[in-house]
């Protein structure tokens, strides 16, 4: 039996001034939250990836949910933090080592690129010189400043991340606490939340179900893509003897977050790199190896982990993606796509409900 409606509750709602004072309060809560989001953002995503396992766990250990959300938290260090923890160690290392050689002189880039123009066929060269590009020695210092400047670049975030150990210390432990409240609290938190939102029930329970899947299959798909991209595409340079083979692989796995160009644009140029030196075997087996092999993750993988529970077309997927990284940072092949499949969500809801109320 449904209550009676409160007329003072009523009252509440359309006063214009509590209104206001309810959105101040909102927005003045979410900036102070603002120098943290990156940490609540990934809680809260942790949260939601571990959700299923949680629930398993309270399933066998109901007197105890605050024992099965610190299990799973157990879990989501041992399997997820550690071992970033781990590859951040390792990476850190191979960047200071990479910059060093490339301040010496041992790893000199522009050379590599000079010996590429000299090698490539004198219809190229002809091209090159008519569209203004012929100047070799102008080309080199260009890129060798360009690649002196992103690895200072990587080199000094890297440091950075070793320096600031306390911010991210902080970090880590705010994550890490609000993972455990979410776990234990989070069926009363969606109750809260499920009751704010002005929307019929039905409506509420298709945009949560969307807002689940798709951060569950964004982050699992392109997680899953992503080192996969990498380790593969790591293994064959620490295989061909490239030097960095660990930095590379990082790259590979950063920028195969990006759906149909991703990986390649790191083994690609290495592969014409050795084409047009004179390693044509290695170039060859490499191509055939990114087309055959790292491509072929990207094709077959992101699709199934990504598209399919998603539902939503491969280029909205791939915009959305771009978009998102470029207003987020690295946060955004999630916000991206979460928010175009809100945006999808939401626009199906009012189609349909302008349809009941057109009628046939």
């Amino acid at each position: 039996m449904s209550l009676p409606p409160d007329p003072k509750r009523d009252s509440v709602l359309d006063n214009k001034a509590f209104l206001i004072v309810l959105v101040a309060v909102s927005l003045g809560f979410g900036w102070i939250l603002w120098p943290f989001f990156g940490s609540v953002f990934w809680g809260v995503v942790l949260a939601i990836l571990f959700a299923p396992l949680h629930r398993r766990l309270k399933h066998r250990m109901p007197d105890h949910p605050s024992l099965a959300a610190l299990v799973t938290l157990a879990a989501i260090v041992l399997i997820v933090l550690l071992p970033l923890a781990v590859i951040a160690a390792s990476l850190t290392r191979e960047v200071a080592g990479v910059y060093a050689r490339t301040q010496s002189g041992e790893l000199d880039f522009g050379r590599y690129f000079e010996q590429i123009v000299i090698a490539l066929p004198a219809w190229i060269t002809d091209l090159l010189n008519h569209f203004g590009f012929g100047n070799i020695a102008a080309l080199k210092q260009k890129l060798t400043a360009a690649i002196a400047q992103g690895t200072s670049l990587i080199a000094t975030q890297a440091l950075n991340i070793g320096q600031n150990t306390f911010e991210f210390i902080v970090s880590f432990v705010i994550t890490i606490y609000l993972v455990f409240f979410l776990l234990r609290d989070g069926a009363a938190l969606a109750l809260h939340l499920n009751a704010a939102i002005p929307l019929d029930e039905q409506d509420k329970l298709n945009l949560l179900r969307k807002f689940t899947t798709v951060i569950r299959a964004t982050v699992k798909g392109n997680v899953v893509v992503a080192a996969t991209q990498g380790a593969l595409g790591g293994l064959a340079f620490w295989f061909l003897g490239v030097n960095g083979a660990l930095l590379w692989a990082v790259l590979m796995a950063f920028l195969s977050l990006l759906p149909a160009v991703g990986a390649g644009l790191i083994w690609l140029p290495v592969a014409l790199y050795f084409l047009v030196t004179g390693s044509v075997g290695q170039g060859i087996a490499l191509i055939a190896y990114g087309v055959l092999v790292i491509g072929l993750v990207d094709n077959v993988l992101r699709p199934i982990l990504v598209g399919k529970d998603t539902k939503m077309p491969d280029y909205v997927v791939l915009i959305s993606t771009l978009g998102g990284m470029a207003a987020f940072g690295l946060n955004g092949f999630v916000i991206g796509p979460v928010i175009a499949a809100m945006f999808m969500a939401v626009w199906d809801i009012y189609i349909a409900a302008r349809g009941e109320r057109s009628g046939p």
